[in-house]
């Protein structure tokens, strides 16, 4: 069994894959821009509710000051939503051409620098959290250095990503990278490093000394520019990693060490760094007078700053675990998950229609529909991805169960991504009913002990869609 938070939960059957079920020639969604393009302060993109511009701070926390001077700015310059990705980055929405430089001009005035060129993402507490293999953070700035003199004026592709991941109970093992590189043991001397997928899926090259993991990352850029602008990992083939890596001789595919990965929301006790208080944003999305009300509570708790997170997530820093008990009940009123396990948390849903022009249904009202009509989905074994889509904006990776918008209603896709083929088609009048089959699938046919991952895998695809046909 795995768990939710934004893990690549895969069903395997034996059974034989059956013909689709009732599969119309649906055509696909145009996106709207440019698809392999990232939005953001300087070039934001068309949604269905303005401008969306997204970025990654340098700093990876806020001050309660900044945070509130972050919200502020959003209800200011734009519709006053504020987003937390996937990967952590914000997102801005409701803007307009007249009110995106002054939003660049206000978010600096607050101190917050934006990052700009090729993504080199850490855990994010790196450097404080007491389960941490090693520090990733000398390795990653090491890396940005070396970006910035080496590959000046090489076209790489945009969304192209890099993980330096130094374990812990946050670690970014879940989320995809063109280009990872893991930490082995506590000095940080030594790291792994893989490329394409989540950690689990990744090809792993080599076992590499800090000096070593910087001209390899290096070198893969180099090659992945010189095959073209949008290269990424999976054009990579084992050809060319080969011939790259034969320097270094094989790589013996180490078990890498792991703390036991966090559930997510609460509390949690980190050592000499104090306590933290982990709180999930419903749905990604949190306004600003929420955020500026949370930022007023986090410094009256005596709160030292608030940082952006993976899997929609925000952390407040620098409490105690009395204040951060108080909090925890602030932020509950304002709208926040603060439980592990509230069922929600298991739902990953992007913005849908009314903010995106690409999505084709509203994904909030069929994720509170999830929890109404299927809970024995939302166990936590798996995520239910609700995508306006095929783009797949809130879970990129695959997934055990996803509906997908199409121009005629939701199409259902199992163990796969958004953009992969739908096993089953279903009307846009059905949905609610076919949530309820998935429900009555599990709970008819699940196993004492089982999970509803564990039950689907065993029944099988064509079960999974029968299910959903009413």
């Amino acid at each position: 069994m795995t768990q939710a938070d934004g893990r690549a939960e895969t069903l395997h059957s034996a059974h034989a894959a059956p013909a689709r079920v009732a599969a119309p020639p649906v055509a696909r969604p145009r996106p709207v821009g440019r698809r392999n393009a990232c939005p953001t302060l300087s070039a934001p993109m068309e949604t269905g509710d303005g401008l969306l511009a997204r970025f990654r701070p340098v700093v990876p926390g806020f001050s309660i000051n900044q945070a509130r001077g972050l919200a502020a700015t959003a209800r200011r310059s734009g519709n006053g939503i504020i987003e937390i990705t996937a990967r952590g980055s914000l997102q801005i929405r409701g803007l307009s051409a007249e009110t995106v430089p002054q939003l660049t001009m206000d978010i600096l005035a607050t101190g917050i620098v934006p990052a700009s060129g090729v993504a080199v993402e850490v855990p994010p507490l790196a450097g404080i959290d007491p389960l941490e293999t090693a520090d990733p953070r000398d390795l990653a700035d090491r890396l940005r250095a070396r970006i910035e003199t080496t590959m000046q004026g090489r076209v790489i592709a945009p969304k192209l990503s890099i993980v330096v991941d130094g374990g812990g109970r946050f670690d970014l093992s879940r989320l995809t990278a063109d280009i990872r590189l893991r930490a082995l043991e506590r000095t940080g001397s030594e790291w792994t490093l893989s490329i394409g997928g989540t950690e689990e899926a990744a090809r792993t090259c080599a076992s590499l000394s800090v000096t070593e993991a910087v001209d390899a990352v290096i070198a893969l850029l180099q090659l992945f520019a010189d095959k073209g602008p949008g290269t990424r990992a999976r054009d990579v083939t084992d050809g060319d990693l080969r011939l790259l890596f034969r320097q270094y001789g094989q790589s013996n595919s180490p078990v890498l060490p792991k703390a036991e990965i966090s559930s997510g929301a609460g509390i949690h006790d980190l050592g000499s760094a104090g306590t933290m208080l982990a709180l999930r944003l419903a749905y990604g999305q949190v306004r600003s007078t929420e955020l500026g009300a949370l930022a007023d509570a986090a410094g009256m708790c005596g709160a030292m700053e608030i940082r952006p997170a993976p899997q929609h997530s925000l952390f407040v820093l620098g409490l105690d675990a009395e204040r951060a008990t108080r909090l925890k009940e602030a932020a509950a009123t304002l709208g926040f998950r603060t439980e592990a396990n509230d069922s929600a948390n298991h739902i990953a849903a992007c913005a849908g229609a009314g903010a995106c022009a690409s999505a084709f249904y509203s994904t909030r009202s069929l994720g509170e529909a999830a929890l109404q009509n299927a809970p024995e989905l939302l166990d936590g074994s798996l995520m239910l991805h609700l995508s306006g889509c095929p783009k797949g904006c809130a879970h990129p990776g695959r997934s055990a169960i996803a509906f997908v918008g199409t121009p005629t209603g939701y199409g259902l896709v199992v163990n796969g991504s958004a953009s992969a083929e739908p096993e089953a088609y279903i009307g846009r009048g059905g949905v609610n009913e076919a949530l309820a089959g998935l429900a009555r699938l599990v709970r008819n046919n699940k196993h004492a002990g089982e999970s509803a991952l564990a039950c689907l895998t065993r029944l099988g695809t064509h079960e999974i869609a029968k299910a959903t046909q009413g």
